[in-house]
């Protein structure tokens, strides 16, 4: 093997291809809002006026076992991949910071055209500045990842309750500007719509204008933090073979108890707060959520247990193996989600937007989820890599990686 190459298949780790896989679907779960409707009733389920009771239950349940969930989940797996490519790539006597800052760049730039073409909801960007930021700390000690982990949480929080605790002295314009945020006026939800519904060039100044918004204000002032602290717990996951699926099964299995019995009831208490203060402002975007961000991390490291045990188990290999196959497209399988969702809600396909209720979208979320369960192992008999994975690869290491396996 040349020294400046891509990771080979026999190195690959089926655990982490397989919690990839599962986190990459489940982001869908999320995603799928703010694809179809608004942006305001993906946080808001009131935001469009008073939900179906239909509606209402799916949005809890998403919002209960769903949001920020498969996020943390991918997040700490991205760490945690930091650690594995720089080791191996030392392992062959390659210094790695020129390969991973490489890797880094293309993806914030595959991340820049994802956000201002395809998609506002873009987490590429941000999860290539926060690879830059992590890699200088990839050798610290298990215990030390944590501490830092945890510190950049803390900052995350501390950001939330600022905002909270300084709104009174907001301006009435400032204050304004989140209220239409939260609960937008019938005309800004009719503009927005109407934009979506037309064709590319209708819907680029309010695609440009979130993602602006968001690489300017959110992900510097929250999401860097939040991020960023998660993947330095993955680099110590990663180390502690956490991830690794090395453990043995008694240990997943606790894990799967702590994390989800533990984790479940602060989401579930936050999702209480915000109906007992009745949605109100600034609580419900600043303290409420809280609740949830570190709920989060407690649900996520219990999905981890529970997929690892039932890995380890064996007892459903064709089904965790089908989930491992994503995991290992799992790029090309994102930015298809986008490619296919786009299709059905924006005007250049179907114009399906704003018109799709909560409960149509969950269908159409386990729809994908059997297109991508089904394509991407199928390719993969073929195909070494998922072609953006492979592009990315290729880009990264300045020379055309081998595409097809061998007959």
């Amino acid at each position: 093997m040349a020294i400046d190459t891509p990771v080979a298949e026999t190195e690959r780790l089926e655990a982490i291809d397989l919690l990839r896989g599962v986190a990459v679907l489940g982001i869908l779960l999320v995603n799928m809002q703010w694809f179809a409707m608004p942006n305001a009733a993906a946080v808001n389920p009131y935001a469009l006026g008073t939900p179906s009771p239909t509606d209402l239950r799916v949005w809890f349940a998403i919002e209960l076992f769903a949001e920020s969930k498969f996020i943390t989940v991918f997040s700490l797996l991205f760490g945690a991949g930091v650690v594995l490519m720089t080791g191996r790539l030392e392992s062959r006597g390659v210094s790695p910071a020129r390969v991973h800052y490489r890797r880094m760049a293309w993806l914030l730039v595959f991340g820049l055209i994802h956000a201002y073409v395809l998609w506002h909801g873009d987490i590429l960007v941000l999860y290539a500045v926060c690879g830059m930021l992590i890699y200088p700390l990839r050798r610290l000690s298990v215990r030390a990842l944590v501490a830092l982990g945890v510190v950049a949480l803390v900052v995350g929080t501390l950001s939330s309750v600022a905002g909270q605790l300084s709104w009174p002295s907001w301006s009435d314009e400032a204050k304004g500007e989140w209220l239409a945020y939260w609960q937008p006026s019938s005309s800004a939800l009719a503009l927005e719509t109407e934009a979506f519904k037309g064709g590319w060039l209708a819907q680029e100044p309010w695609r440009a204008g979130f993602s602006a918004e968001f690489h300017v204000q959110d992900m510097l002032f929250f999401d860097l933090w939040h991020v960023g602290g998660l993947m330095l717990l993955g680099m110590a996951l990663l180390k502690s073979n956490v991830l690794t699926g090395r453990r043995s099964r008694s240990q997943y299995a606790r894990q799967a108890v702590i994390g989800l019995v533990s984790g479940l009831p602060l989401v579930a208490w936050g999702l209480y707060q915000y109906q007992a203060l009745n949605w109100r402002l600034p609580d419900s975007l600043f303290v409420i959520p809280l609740w949830n961000y570190w709920g989060s991390i407690l649900v996520a490291l219990g999905y981890i247990g529970l997929l690892l045990t039932v890995w380890q188990a064996g007892v459903i290999r064709r089904v965790t193996s089908r989930f491992a196959s994503v995991g290992r497209t799992a790029f090309s399988c994102y930015i298809l989600e986008t490619l296919i969702c786009t299709t059905i809600f924006y005007g250049h396909g179907l114009g399906l937007f704003g018109t799709v209720d909560r409960l149509q979208q969950l269908l159409l979320t386990i729809g994908i989820w059997i297109v991508l369960l089904t394509l991407a192992p199928v390719w993969l008999r073929r195909f070494r890599y998922g072609p953006l994975e492979w592009l990315w690869r290729s880009l990264t290491y300045g020379h055309r990686v081998p595409m097809r396996r061998a007959k």
